[in-house]
């Protein structure tokens, strides 16, 4: 009689254990799944500025600042505003504003007078005005 009910007590304990082993591998499974879903969700935003490049002569009221940039975030970008020592210069820019992941190009700030050996700062930022992007560059004699 002891045998008989010691394999009865043997079936409660074998379904609580594969009770067990079931929850750990369905939360397992939304865990990754979960995790998936919040990955393409969670790009990086950030533009690099290459290079800044001043074109005309020191004073002269027509020049231009190419700015050179490299998106080096896992996002695609688009500039919305362009400052330039502070101040918005988007409405006198030209050329291309949005870049795919690992893009480069450039834009134009143009009709700009710049001063030899005088600092000049440039911002990017997105439609939800985030920096995106910063650089300074000193202007050429």
């Amino acid at each position: 009689m002891k045998i008989l009910k010691s394999k009865k007590a043997l079936s409660p304990v074998v379904a609580s254990i594969i009770l067990i082993a079931v929850t750990v591998a369905v939360s397992i499974a939304v865990a990754a799944w979960m995790g998936a879903l919040t990955i393409g969700f969670m790009g990086t935003s950030s533009l690099t500025v290459t290079d800044i490049s001043f074109t005309g002569a020191s004073g002269a009221a027509d020049n231009d600042i190419v700015v050179f940039i490299r998106n080096s975030g896992t996002k695609q970008l688009t500039i919305a505003k362009v400052h330039l020592n502070g101040v918005d210069k988007y409405s006198i820019c030209t050329g291309n504003f949005t870049y795919a992941p690992g893009a480069t190009g450039n834009f134009t700030i143009q009709d700009i007078v710049w001063v030899s050996g005088n600092p000049y700062e440039v911002k990017l930022f997105d439609s939800s005005n985030n920096p995106i992007g910063a650089s300074q560059e000193t202007a050429p004699s």
